[in-house]
């Protein structure tokens, strides 16, 4: 059975490829991405081509607790591809693990760590 998922920072250097591993995948695949962001030329050529590859976007932002909320319901997976090299950072990531506790019927939290390598952290609920 496929997952739906949600990809938090799609866009990002990260992000990108673990939306089109979702989309490879064939899982129904979410991006939540700042309002802003088909501003910049290269990311609105990025959001169009995922949308054509069927993915849906969602306009939101970590610190819009009941948008980000709403979104994460739509979700059996949520993937974070926010960094987390900065107080700020941490405290998106902070965001997110509350809304995915307030919406509820999230399986998976995943977060991409990005050093000399990339790791994921998991947490199943």
């Amino acid at each position: 059975m496929l997952s739906r998922i949600l990809v938090i920072g799609g866009t990002g250097m990260i992000g990108q490829y673990l939306v089109t591993a979702s989309l490879d995948a064939g899982h129904p695949t979410a991006m939540l991405v700042r309002s802003g962001t088909a501003i910049d030329a290269g990311k609105a050529k990025l959001l169009e081509y995922f949308k054509s590859r069927g993915a849906s976007i969602v306009y939101g932002d970590i610190n819009d607790h009941e948008g980000l909320v709403a979104a994460i319901k739509q979700a059996d997976v949520v993937i974070s591809a926010v960094g987390h090299s900065s107080p700020e950072q941490v405290e998106s990531q902070l965001k997110i693990v509350a809304a995915i506790q307030e919406a509820g019927g999230v399986k998976v939290y995943m977060y991409a760590i990005v050093s000399s390598e990339l790791r994921f952290i998991i947490y199943y609920y």
